[in-house]
């Protein structure tokens, strides 16, 4: 088995992709119309563009218990997945330059350091560096 697409929850996709595109990097990579203004949206790592694809899903738009987990989530500051970085003060230092909000800021945690950003789509996203 492999990973070949993760879901993310969003509010908005138009909103999700530039926020992923403009400020996180990633790039696009997919994106076809599907029923009303829904998009199968995917959004890959410019580093690694054939790797695993982020589809920015609008399922809180329309399955209610998928809003409600995400609001939960979000609320208690639970982060709803991670990406690794190779150095978190230095992400953190250029995210926070393009006015990305963060919760947690760089911390250290044992063989880790940590930082977690609010997405501006509903959820808190942890960026990990191993040490």
């Amino acid at each position: 088995m492999r990973v070949k697409v993760i879901s993310i929850p969003v509010q908005d996709q138009q909103t999700a992709l530039d926020f992923y595109t403009g400020k996180l990097g990633f790039v696009k990579k997919h994106d076809v119309p599907l029923t009303g203004n829904d998009r199968w949206l995917t959004v890959v790592s410019k580093e690694e563009p054939d790797g695993a694809e982020i589809l920015l899903e609008p399922s809180p738009n329309h399955l209610e218990a998928a809003g409600t987990y995400q609001k939960a989530l979000y609320n208690a500051g639970i982060p709803y997945t991670q990406f690794d970085v190779d150095d978190v003060d230095e992400t953190y230092r250029q995210l926070t330059a393009l006015g990305v909000a963060f919760s947690v800021t760089p911390t250290e945690m044992g063989t880790v350091k940590i930082a977690v950003l609010d997405d501006t789509c509903g959820n808190h996203i942890q960026l990990v560096e191993m040490l």
